[in-house]
């Protein structure tokens, strides 16, 4: 092996530290800059002189202090313990750091992301005799009261297993012995380490068929995610990026959550950290930080980090796809991580491309999102097991700019696009994603899934599709009042606006911040949407057979009983159901 030589400091620009006679190094190799020993990486090497990324604080450096190189790639510790944890963008645990430091993160302090003297419960499934291949199932340990943490054999081992034991254990300690058919022996323990730019290993990836259940209507009816879905909620500054990524990462209905606030404001990830230990699931009764792992680079952190902790984020998400769990991982946001790629490429000095972005920023993003999806887990072929990463990132366009170059770059590789509209965030709509300008490219798999696996929601997406059409018509007949007046509008297409303001206003609108309509069960949904259409048809048909006229059907006093509809249970709607199929005029 190549001795590698230390080198010294030579040039400091922020963040970009320029160092020399560094013999015998890597690409995305980690080294210790300076006297502090701060975290880096090198990010380009031309002749004698390194470029190194600083991913702490660089003021105080001087030239002429050493560059010391460690041979390892940046990577993650992966280990029970993860899950209710808060890191840095370089997994550094932040609240082991202000126990042992107080408030402000020192430079340079060497923090295992693990707790390496804490004894967890390993309980054995496999025994001594049984063959494994990479990424079998050994054993488990209990992380949460609702996450079971599986322990797996490391990439690159097979063979036999000839020990194995039940006990409390630290991360460090050997749990198994495997042996291959070489007859070397490899020990197991519950730690691992992964390299954070580098896809961790599965077998297969499949179609993602199963709906991600978040409880918001707008998403789950209109624009739906399925589990291994990618996602983007583009929107100006003020319409609710945020607090609908907060309103994913309380109530998706997926196993784990990693969070991940990428340079957004300090009091965002504040509500995260006061609201999760409180709040609890409505599935599992349990807090929603025990299923929650946040990874925190606010504004005011080092800006290089920023880009270091979206792959962190989406490693350790991988890490737990890979144990078969359902996974969300929320990104607020990425425009903030595109804003570090620009000002590292310019102290690199490399041609700008749009808007000064650096011309791999679409390569970048497409890396970022191509690691969601459903697989089958690694492992042998009778161990076999399902798992998924959904994705859902947060863009930040200034002005509100749809065609800014972050925006534009995740729209081609994202299949869901939910755009949040200032017009309806100022008129106090939320969520304010727009029914006109959003999409979900997952419509033919979700009509499958209604079909296949939802018995008694079958026609779910047909009453989906109508609403969307009524939204429409709603939209140009818009235009025609703003010309000639609502007066001017046959009957049936004041049915067709009446019908729409109801679809906004008592299905579309939610509020977040309100204990009974932050969440609404999917099947709830689909009785109001069923409601509402079903009341559409009779009075478009009651029109057609000259029965009634607008004047007289809008004064129908079940109309009434669409207001707070959403606060009212489930029999409340199929009641109001059965009144509408039995009207008679």
């Amino acid at each position: 092996m190549n001795e590698v030589k230390n080198g010294k400091i030579k040039k400091i620009s922020g963040p970009l530290v320029i160092a020399e006679d560094l013999k015998n190094i890597k690409m995305y190799e980690v080294v210790k800059v300076g006297n502090l020993k701060l975290i880096g990486e090198i990010v380009e090497l031309k002749g004698n002189e390194a470029s190194i990324q600083v991913y702490e604080d660089t003021t105080g450096l001087k030239p002429g202090e050493p560059v010391e190189a460690t041979g390892d790639a940046l990577s993650v510790e992966l280990g029970p313990g993860l899950i209710t944890s808060i890191y840095d963008g370089i997994q550094r645990p932040l609240e082991k750091m202000k126990k042992e430091e107080g408030n402000f993160i020192p430079r340079g302090g060497n923090f295992p992301a693990i707790d390496r003297e804490k004894k967890w419960n390993f309980r054995k499934i496999l025994s001594v005799g049984d063959l494994v291949n990479s990424g079998d199932i050994i054993g488990e340990v209990e992380e949460t009261s609702i996450i079971t943490h599986k322990i797996m054999v490391p990439l690159g081992i097979s063979g036999k297993i000839i020990s194995i034991q039940d006990g409390n254990f630290t991360v460090e300690e050997t749990v198994a012995t495997i042996e291959n058919e070489n007859k070397e022996q490899f020990s197991v323990i519950m730690l691992q380490k992964w390299p954070v730019r580098i896809p961790r290993k599965y077998n297969e990836k499949l179609i993602p068929d199963e709906l991600m259940i978040t409880g918001q209507r707008v998403i789950d009816s209109f624009f739906p995610i399925p589990k291994g879905g990618t996602a983007c909620i583009p929107g100006p500054f003020g319409s609710g990026k945020t607090v609908v990524q907060h309103q994913l990462a309380k109530w998706a209905e997926v196993d784990i959550v990693v969070y991940i606030g990428c340079g957004e404001r300090g009091n965002e990830m504040t509500d995260v950290l006061m609201e999760f230990p409180h709040l609890k699931n409505a599935k599992t009764g349990e807090t929603l930080i025990n299923r929650t792992v946040l990874i925190a680079n606010t504004s005011n952190m080092p800006v290089s980090a920023r880009e270091a902790s979206v792959y962190t984020g989406i490693t350790i998400a991988e890490y737990f796809r890979d144990m078969g769990y359902n996974i969300a991982l929320m990104a607020d946001s990425t425009s903030r991580w595109a804003e570090a790629l620009r000002e590292m490429s310019g102290r690199l000095e490399e041609m700008p491309g749009e808007e000064g972005y650096p011309a791999y920023l679409s390569t970048r993003l497409a890396e970022f999102y191509e690691r969601a999806g459903k697989v089958t887990c690694l492992s042998s072929d009778n161990r076999k097991r399902e798992g998924s990463l959904s994705v859902i990132g947060a863009v930040s366009p200034a002005g509100g700019d749809l065609s800014e170059p972050v925006v534009q770059a995740t729209l081609r590789v994202v299949k869901v696009f939910w755009s949040l509209e200032a017009k309806l965030a100022f008129s106090r709509h939320f969520p304010a994603i727009s029914w006109l300008r959003s999409y979900s490219l997952y419509q033919n798999n979700m009509k499958d899934y209604f079909q296949n696996k939802q018995d008694n929601m079958a026609d779910f997406m047909d009453y989906r599709n109508e609403a969307m059409k009524i939204l429409q018509q709603e939209f140009s007949l818009e235009e025609i009042v703003r010309l000639i007046g609502y007066e001017s509008l046959s009957d049936k297409d004041r049915i067709v606006l009446e019908t729409a303001r109801s679809i906004r206003e008592d299905f579309l609108h939610q509020n977040a911040f309100d204990e009974y309509d932050t969440y609404t069960e999917l099947e709830k949904q689909y009785l109001i949407l069923k409601a509402i259409i079903s009341l559409y048809n009779v009075c478009v048909e009651t029109i057609d057979n000259n029965k009634a006229n607008y004047e007289t059907l809008s004064k129908l006093e079940l109309r009434q009983k669409f207001q707070k509809i959403t606060y009212q249970d489930k029999d409340f709607v199929k009641n109001l159901i059965k009144e509408i199929q039995f009207l008679n005029f």
